[in-house]
């Protein structure tokens, strides 16, 4: 089987369970789905129909984003710096 690197829809199915009751309810809503190693984001409209996104960052997302706006750790992580380029 080969490996999964991301995974795409464009509709979801929801389930929760009331607490109070304890029925299970489904709803399929048309809400774009995008998943990888570093995010997880779902897409849709408001109710004005104007785009709207919520993103959710793994731990390994949130440290590259470290990395690409220059808050990471100082550490050659690919091997292939000198220690003056550091």
């Amino acid at each position: 089987m080969d490996k999964i690197f991301e995974i795409t829809a464009k509709e979801v199915t929801v389930q929760v369970k009331d607490e109070r009751t304890g029925v299970v309810y489904s709803r399929t809503l048309p809400i774009d789905y995008y998943e990888n190693a570093n995010v997880l984001k779902l897409s849709g409209e408001n109710l004005d129909g104007s785009s709207s996104s919520i993103v959710f960052y793994s731990a390994r997302g949130i440290e590259r984003l470290k990395d690409l706006t220059g808050r990471g750790a100082d550490h050659d992580s690919c091997g292939t710096h000198k220690p003056e380029d550091q």
